[in-house]
């Protein structure tokens, strides 16, 4: 058998950034040759994705890239086993270049597409996952992907498990207004948008449950319906989660869309992701 060097070991380390132990151990399987031991050490990636398979991923990161005029977004979520992972540089740095190349590239879909890009036309996201789980020893699943356009503000949450993608209409001479919205429905979590955005039948069964409710405080029939409309803004704001009629979180003496008003914006759409929920 040939010598395994310490250098050998070291070189093989700088190459492929794996453990020395198994970079020593593939030298050792691959009688010295470098080649051959890269070679080994590529088709152990998947003996670790199988023997994980099963392995429950309840940590990760949430990652948004937003393009310099900040009028476009990409986010990607990424699930792992473990906090150490989720909070490591090497899944941030995966996580980082996954989203900036999901904003900037020709787009992806799904994660399979995603992961078959290429971010300088070397090596694919793909490959350089394996690497990634191969180093890791560790169940990674890229999650969801979402991209939009428009007038934009983003939030993700200190620990990376909240994020989410607020649109509205008009154009924000503040970008700290959007910001502040993002930040609101990550902490509010509504449902819609606007009342528009409601199905008509939720409305519809608001509406006779509100009737019933003034008529039987044996309320005169005329203003009954002046009764209702006002519940019904009540129901808007705190049963139906509807953004803009919420209170708003950082002045709850005005709601979201009135915040929006006083900077020319109104509500559009938005995403909000809690880590594989």
């Amino acid at each position: 058998m040939a010598e395994i060097t310490a250098a050998a070991v070291k070189a093989l380390r700088e190459k492929t950034d794996l453990p020395m132990m198994e970079c020593k151990k593939a030298l050792m399987a691959a009688e010295g040759d470098e080649a051959k031991a890269i070679q080994y050490l590529q088709e152990q990636v998947g003996k670790v994705i199988g023997k994980r398979a099963d392995n429950a991923t309840d940590e990760g990161r949430i990652f948004i890239a937003t393009s310099a005029d900040g009028n476009e977004v990409a986010a990607v979520e990424l699930l792992c086993e473990s906090a150490p992972v989720a909070g490591g540089a090497d899944l941030a740095k995966f996580g980082n270049a996954l989203a900036e190349h999901l904003l900037k590239g020709p787009g992806a879909k799904t994660a399979e597409e995603l992961l078959a890009q290429s971010p300088d036309g070397g090596k694919t996201f793909q490959q350089i996952y394996e690497e990634m789980v191969n180093k890791i020893r560790e169940k990674i699943v890229v999650g969801r992907l979402a991209k939009a356009q428009g007038t934009v503000g983003t939030y993700v949450h200190h620990d990376g498990k909240t994020g989410v993608i607020f649109v509205a209409e008009g154009t924000a001479k503040e970008p700290s207004v959007l910001r502040d919205v993002a930040m609101h429905i990550a902490a509010m979590k509504p449902e819609v948008a606007n009342v528009e955005d409601l199905d008509p039948s939720v409305i519809e069964a608001a509406r006779e449950r509100l009737t019933a409710e003034a008529r039987a405080t044996g309320k005169p029939e005329n203003i009954i319906g002046k009764i209702v409309d006002g519940r019904l803004n009540m129901f808007y704001r705190d049963e139906a989660g509807v953004l803009a009629e919420q209170p708003f979180a950082k002045d709850d003496t005005k709601s979201v869309r009135q915040f929006l008003a006083e900077s020319g914006l109104k509500a559009k759409s938005f995403i909000v992701w809690v880590l594989g929920k």
